[in-house]
């Protein structure tokens, strides 16, 4: 018998003994950089004449591992026999499909410094990041085999005479995961185990930034007793291996979190019907956002302050979920901007695998960098920089906190996601005009309110239109099974990663009938 469900437990970094494990993790992490990860398809090790390495974003000549590149052809091979596999997966009792994630998240909770300093190498991630990535991958394992377990067996309906009716969800097939970088082992764990909890089998191709993580991932799953060939790991370019996989004919669903342009792509593609293929596919598709925190005049404006700061340059502002936009009360305006410019200014910016613990590390890489620094310049001439230009370390991917204040609200750092540490702040002249501000954008992801007025609380709880609307408090850090996680709009399809109808979407419904 399981326990109930609850959210692993972070650690304060402050104190004397998380920080000297942290420690003594990256030295033993830092010590096995630059390892060969392989193609693993049903089990086994496929070899292949190309490679590409991961870079560290805090040194970028430090090498994280090298990982073998997936084809076509290998992308083909691993649907092909996944779909083999799944006649005999999908037939394993419920319960034991349900042990090998708590088993997983047994093996992350002894291991859970070392994964958060690969993290730190691998995504630049800083420590308390870093090890809450590993804590919400340990979640979606306890949670989702929980939810398994309840959604095992018969449901009843409405009885009629003469008949035994019942409801059975069964799985679907072969699901193609395609996570992001950002939430490396969260993420990827969580989709993944979703698929395969409820019977699926998987066809991973890991992000190209984090492919290291996803390797590991790999390994922990099968420590905790999955059986050859549930899931396959072919890491390669989205062109290739990633088309492959969402396009093939035996593909029965497509799970994606990443950017909304690739996620529109991959709809389209997924949405045709190819020749051999029985039915339409499913899709989940997580995407972007343009997250907003307003904050009217009756507001404790020094919690505003300090969510908004948060929620802003928490993980260098690389949360689909971070707080992008800053709406402000005239009245509160002035206050609100000098207190987070203060906040902001207190961030230390480093290399985050070494014993410094900094705010913030590097973004993810040099395409990033550019386009990141892009739109700082863009704001520079579509408000007043506040902070900007601050003084960072060399050697790496390094963007300081940037503030952009009397921003309009159409201009393109108020519209368009930059995923990085760029906040704009924009003056409302009362509620509503807030409101319209908020909900004006093709997103709908996360947002927050700050107020003391419970008719404004009560309104933004049915016209702030966002997936997850958080009430005084910033808009980052979702919990699993606390806050579903999924957006509105062009921010996705609204799946709610986390929440007790996802593993379900992994599924189908059979009714059964039997005359008595």
């Amino acid at each position: 018998m399981l326990t109930p469900y609850a959210p692993e437990p972070y650690v304060d970094f402050s104190q004397n003994e998380p920080r000297e494990k942290m420690l003594a993790a990256l030295k033993a992490v830092g010590g096995q950089l630059g390892r060969k990860h392989t193609i693993r398809i049903d089990g086994e090790i496929v070899g292949s004449s190309n490679s590409f390495r991961s870079f560290s974003p805090g040194k970028k000549d430090r090498v994280v591992g090298e990982i073998a590149k997936a084809d076509a052809e290998m992308a083909d091979r691993a649907v092909r026999l996944a779909a083999e596999r799944f006649r005999t997966w999908s037939r394993v009792d419920p319960f034991e499909r349900a042990m090998v994630l708590v088993r997983a998240a047994a093996i992350m909770r002894r291991r859970v410094y070392e994964l958060s300093a690969l993290q730190c190498f691998e995504v630049s991630k800083g420590w308390l990041e870093a090890y809450a990535d590993v804590c919400e991958a340990i979640d979606f394992c306890d949670f989702y085999a929980r939810e398994m377990i309840r959604l095992a067996g018969r449901h009843e309906t409405t009885p009629v005479s003469g008949e035994d009716n019942s409801v059975h969800y069964i799985p679907l097939g072969v699901v193609a995961v395609i996570p992001p970088w950002n939430f490396p082992l969260a993420i990827c764990m969580g989709m993944t185990t979703a698929a395969i909890v409820a019977g699926n089998t998987v066809v991973l191709k890991p992000s190209s930034d984090a492919p290291v993580v996803a390797s590991v991932m790999y390994d922990i799953l099968v420590e905790a007793g999955l059986p050859d060939g549930v899931l396959n790991f072919v890491p390669g370019s989205g062109g290739e291996v990633g088309e492959t996989i969402v396009d093939h004919p035996l593909t029965r669903m497509v799970a994606f979190t990443g950017s909304m342009e690739v996620g529109i792509r991959i709809n389209e593609r997924a949405a045709r019907v190819h020749p051999g293929q029985i039915w339409l596919k499913r899709a989940i598709l997580e995407m972007g956002g343009k997250d907003g925190i307003l904050v009217d005049e009756t507001a404790d404006v020094a919690a505003a302050a300090e969510g908004a700061v948060q929620a802003a340059f928490g993980f260098q502002g690389q949360k689909c979920s971070a707080c992008s936009r800053l709406v402000a009360h005239a009245d509160v305006y002035d206050e609100l901007v000098e207190r987070v410019v203060d906040g902001a200014k207190k961030i230390t910016v480093g290399d985050t695998v070494t014993g410094d613990n900094f705010s913030m590390g590097a973004v993810i890489n040099e395409a990033a960098f550019k386009s990141i620094t892009g739109y700082a310049e863009i704001g520079k001439g579509e408000g007043r920089a506040v902070l900007a230009d601050g003084e960072v370390p060399s050697g790496g991917y390094f963007v300081p906190p940037t503030i952009i204040a009397d921003v309009d609200a159409n201009a393109r750092i108020a519209q368009e996601e930059i995923f990085g540490p760029v906040l704009a702040i924009i003056k409302c002249n009362d509620f509503g005009h807030g409101m319209d501000i908020i909900n004006g954008t093709m997103y709908g992801l996360t947002g927050a309110l700050f107020s003391r007025d419970r008719d404004r609380l009560k309104r933004a709880r049915e016209e702030f239109h966002v997936g997850n609307l958080y009430l005084n408090r910033k808009c980052t850090g979702a919990l699993v099974d606390v806050q579903p996680f999924g957006g509105f709009n062009m921010s996705g399809t609204d799946s709610k990663a986390g929440g007790r109808d996802y593993v379900q979407m992994f599924m189908q419904g059979k009714s059964i009938t039997e005359r008595l």
